[in-house]
C-alpha cells in the first residue's frame, strides 16, 4: 500500500464517520489535515476566526444531530475556540474538536512561539466530555473513533483530540494502520418499568397536566413520540431550547403563550430532556406551582432532582421513555375539567397582543413589526438562527417553528456571536432551505466578518440586523442608579454598507413600509444579504412587550439601592 501521512490517516477516519465538512482557520501546520480531507472528499471551510469555526461545527451538530468537526491550532487558535467549546458543552452539543499538540518536550522552557508553562489540553479538560493526545499518528483512527464514541455516548457534549505536528507530517505505509469499524453502539436506554407506571398513573389522574420538552427530546429524535403522548393525554406542551419544532405550532396541544400560567397552576408537570436551569426558573415557586407533582426524564441521572424535588425521576433515553409512557397510557382517557379551554384562551390572548405590535407603524420600528413581516417569507421548511438579546427573544416568542433543529439560539451560555457560524452550517447542511439569521447589533460585532465567508463560498443566508443602538438587555433594566454606562452603541453604524463591502447585498430600513420590499430583494438576491433595520430604543416600549423577560433580568441583578 502507498505511504500516507498522519493527516491523511485522520481524514480517512473522519470520512468513515460520514463527515462532509470541517471548519477551520487556515494554519500551515495543519496542512496535512486539510490536504487529507480534500483527498477524501471532505470540504474544508476556512472561517475568519477560530470562534467562527467552533460555532460552525457546533451549528452543524445542532442542525443535523450528528457531530460537527472543527480543526484549530494551539495558542490563540485554541483559546479563541474555547468560547465555542464551552457553548457546546453547556448546550450540550456533540462536537469533535481536533487540535495540534505542543512542541516536543525537549523544547520546553526555551520560549518557543505560543509556549505556556502547561499543556494547552488542560484548558479544555473542564469544558469537554473527553480530551486526549494521540502521540502516534498510526493510532489516529483509533483515537478519532474514541472521540466520536464519547461525544455521542449518553448525554452528548464536545470532545477534543490533538496530535503533535511532527506526527501529522510523518509518513508510513498505510498497511501498518488499524482502522476500527465497530466501535460504538446506538442502543437506547429504557426507563425503570416501575417508575414508568408511577409516572403514567400521575398523568392519567391529573386535572391540570403540563409537559415541558427540551433539547434532550431533539437529540433523541423523539418528536413524534412526544406529539403522540400529549395528544393522547390532552396535555398542553411547552418547548424549550432545541426542543422547539419537536411539536409543530398547528398541533392541538401546542400552547406557547400560556406557559407561565400553566406552570403556576398545573397539578402534574412532566419535564423531559430539559434541565431545571434559569430558563425554567429552576423549577421553583412562585414560577412553578408549589404543590405540583413533578415527573422528570433525563438521560443523565445527575440532572434528576437538581434544583427541584421530583416525585418520579426516570433515567433513560427520552425517545425510549416516551414510547414506554405511550404503551402505559394508550387507550386510557384523562378527565379534563376545562384546563384545555383555559390554555386555549390564554394562548389566543397572547397571540392577539403580539399581533398589534407586529402590524404597528410606529417609528422607529418595533422589533415585532420586523418579525411580523418576516412571517410572510418563511415556510415550514426554513431555518431561523437567533443571535442577540431582545430582538431574538421577541422572535422566539412570535415565530412559528415547524420542525426539529429549525430554530437555533445561543443556549444556556447566552453566547453572542454564534449566529454567523450557525447560519453557515445550516445552509451547508440544507442548501435547499432558506436560512435567516436574526442578529442584534451587539451580536453582529462579534463575528460579523463571517459574512465574507458566506460571500466567498456562495452561502446564501439572509441576515437581519435589529439595530437599536444599544446593549438592550443591559440598558433598559432599572437597577442603574443614574443612567446606563457603556450600554450605548452608534445606531448610525451602516451594517448594510459593511456587508456590501464583503460582497453581500445590503440595505438600510428606517420605515415599517420598507421592510417587506427589502425582504423580497434579500431573499431573491444572488448572494448573501443583510438588512439593517433601525429599531426603537424606547424603554417603555420594551417594558410593555417584554415584561416577563425584564422581571427575570431584574431578579438576577438583585435589589436596587
Amino acid at each position: 500500500m502507498a505511504n500516507v501521512d498522519g493527516g491523511r490517516i485522520a481524514a480517512k477516519a473522519l470520512k468513515a464517520e460520514g463527515v462532509r465538512y470541517v471548519f477551520t482557520l487556515c494554519e500551515v501546520v495543519m496542512a496535512p489535515y486539510y490536504e487529507g480531507c480534500e483527498a477524501e472528499g471532505i470540504e474544508v471551510i476556512g472561517m475568519r476566526s477560530e470562534q467562527g469555526a467552533a460555532t460552525a461545527a457546533d451549528g452543524w451538530s445542532r442542525i443535523t444531530g450528528k457531530p460537527g468537526v472543527a480543526i484549530v491550532d494551539f495558542g490563540p487558535g485554541l483559546t479563541n475556540a474555547c468560547t465555542g467549546i464551552i457553548n457546546a458543552h453547556l448546550t450540550p452539543s456533540p462536537v469533535v474538536f481536533i487540535g495540534r499538540g505542543t512542541y516536543h518536550p525537549a523544547f520546553n522552557d526555551l520560549g518557543e512561539l505560543m509556549e505556556i508553562d502547561r499543556d494547552y489540553i488542560e484548558l479544555v479538560r473542564p469544558i469537554t466530555k473527553w480530551a486526549r493526545v494521540c502521540y502516534d499518528a498510526k493510532r489516529l483512527p483509533e483515537y478519532i473513533g474514541m472521540a466520536f464514541r464519547n461525544t455521542l455516548a449518553g448525554k452528548p457534549g464536545p470532545v477534543y483530540l490533538e496530535a503533535p505536528s511532527a506526527e501529522l507530517f510523518r509518513e508510513f505505509d498505510e498497511s501498518e494502520v488499524f482502522f476500527p469499524s465497530k466501535y460504538r453502539t446506538e442502543a437506547r436506554t429504557y426507563g425503570d418499568p416501575d417508575y414508568i407506571q408511577q409516572a403514567a398513573q400521575l398523568l392519567l389522574n391529573s386535572q391540570r397536566p403540563a409537559v415541558i420538552a427540551g433539547g434532550g427530546v431533539y437529540w433523541s429524535q423523539a418528536g413524534e413520540e412526544l406529539q403522540d403522548l400529549v395528544a393522547g393525554l390532552d396535555a398542553p406542551v411547552f418547548l424549550n431550547s432545541l426542543g422547539r419544532g419537536c411539536v409543530p405550532p398547528d398541533h392541538p396541544m401546542y400552547f406557547s403563550y400560556a406557559r407561565r400560567p400553566a406552570l403556576k397552576e398545573a397539578d402534574v408537570i412532566l419535564v423531559i430532556g430539559a434541565p431545571f436551569d434559569f430558563r425554567l426558573n429552576y423549577g421553583r415557586p412562585p414560577a412553578w406551582a408549589r404543590e405540583a407533582k413533578i415527573i422528570q426524564v433525563d438521560i443523565d441521572a445527575s440532572e434528576i432532582g437538581r434544583n427541584r424535588d421530583v416525585d418520579v425521576g426516570i433515567v433513560g433515553d427520552p425517545r425510549s421513555v416516551l414510547r414506554q409512557l405511550l404503551d402505559e397510557t394508550r387507550g386510557k382517557k384523562r378527565h379534563d375539567s376545562g384546563w384545555l379551554n383555559r390554555m386555549r384562551q390564554l394562548h389566543a390572548e397572547g397571540i392577539a397582543k403580539d399581533e398589534e405590535w407586529m402590524t404597528s407603524d410606529m417609528v422607529p420600528i418595533h422589533h415585532l413589526r420586523v418579525i411580523g413581516e418576516l412571517r410572510h417569507f418563511l415556510t415550514p421548511d426554513d431555518i431561523v438562527i437567533g443571535d442577540g438579546g431582545f430582538f431574538v427573544n421577541f422572535a422566539a416568542r412570535a415565530l412559528k417553528i415547524h420542525k426539529p433543529g429549525h430554530w437555533l439560539d445561543p443556549g444556556p451560555m447566552g453566547c453572542l456571536g454564534v449566529g454567523p457560524g450557525f447560519a453557515i452550517a445550516a445552509k451547508l447542511a440544507h442548501p435547499d432551505k432558506q436560512v435567516v439569521l436574526l442578529s442584534g447589533d451587539v451580536a453582529f460585532g462579534f463575528n460579523g466578518m463571517e459574512l465574507e465567508t458566506m460571500s466567498r463560498y456562495g452561502i446564501k443566508v439572509v441576515t437581519i440586523v435589529g439595530n437599536d443602538g444599544a446593549w438592550g438587555m443591559e440598558k433598559h433594566v432599572t437597577v442603574w442608579k443614574d443612567r446606563p454606562i457603556a450600554a450605548d452603541l452608534s445606531q448610525s453604524t451602516r451594517y448594510d454598507i459593511i456587508a456590501q463591502g464583503m460582497g453581500c447585498h445590503g440595505e438600510l430600513v428606517e420605515q415599517p413600509q420598507q421592510i417587506r420590499p427589502a425582504l423580497e430583494r434579500a431573499f431573491n438576491a444572488d448572494r448573501p444579504a443583510l438588512i439593517n433595520v433601525l429599531l426603537t430604543g424606547e424603554t417603555s416600549i420594551y417594558w410593555a412587550t417584554g415584561s416577563g423577560l425584564f422581571q427575570r433580568l431584574e431578579e438576577s441583578r438583585g435589589p436596587k439601592d
